[in-house]
């Protein structure tokens, strides 16, 4: 069964155009097809009542939630479009609920604020669909670029930085008492690599350093392996 998420609520749900031609369109849906739409984290049993306009009657409503139970954060470093569509693809399919994309010393991309606002347009794109597809009830938060500064402020129960050092403290080391945190957040490099003076940095305020063992991973893979690992510690608990 397709899943939606409505942009609005007035009366009866409100779909985006873009999935309304995707419904008629693509799926090439009929009236009395039934279709999932999630609003506000709750999921509706929607069939199709009529195409013009479109509308919904609401058969069921379901209260779910279909996530990991961990609020995890990754931030990583500003990479080159091709990577951040797979990175913020692969992230929402495994669970993860916040993505800070940071302005790191070794990044190759540089944005201002009007071209980071049309990439983050594109990006909220890549992460609905992606929520859709792994039947999820919410969509991943995509934050405003940042600085390393910014996120030692970042509140969290466990703040961890993926270590071009530290070669013994891999995950499990941190993650064996996973019941007792709610919120995870872990810092990636770009390309290039997290330097040392920012690695340094983020250790002196607080947070870990965790290895990845002696293999070095493209950003994008180091990514899809933390948040892997812990969808699976949480799904072990």
């Amino acid at each position: 069964m397709q899943r939606y998420f409505a942009k609005d609520y007035d009366k009866n749900l409100i779909l985006e155009n873009s999935d309304i031609h995707h419904i008629k369109n693509v799926m090439r849906m009929k009236e009395n097809d039934i279709i999932e739409v999630v609003y506000e984290n709750k999921l509706y049993i929607c069939k199709i009542s009529s195409f013009e306009p479109f509308s919904l009657n609401i058969e069921k409503i379901i209260e779910e939630e279909n996530s990991i139970g961990l609020d995890v954060t990754v931030a990583v470093g500003l990479v080159k479009e091709q990577k951040i569509d797979l990175i913020l693809q692969k992230l929402t399919e495994l669970g993860v609920n916040t993505i800070i994309p940071v302005n790191m010393e070794h990044s190759i991309v540089r944005l201002d604020d009007a071209r980071f606002k049309k990439k983050k347009e594109r990006w909220i794109s890549i992460c609905k669909e992606a929520s859709e597809q792994s039947k999820r009830t919410n969509i991943p938060v995509i934050k405003d670029i940042m600085n390393i500064k910014d996120l030692v402020n970042f509140d969290s129960d466990i703040k961890l930085v993926a270590s071009t050092k530290e070669k013994d403290k891999m995950f499990n080391y941190y993650l064996q008492k996973i019941e007792n945190y709610a919120k995870i957040i872990i810092v990636i490099g770009p390309e290039g690599g997290i330097s040392e003076k920012e690695e340094n940095y983020l250790y002196e305020n607080g947070f870990d350093r965790v290895s990845f063992g002696n293999l070095i991973f493209r950003v994008e893979t180091a990514c899809i392996y933390a948040a892997s690992i812990f969808n699976y510690f949480s799904s072990m608990r």
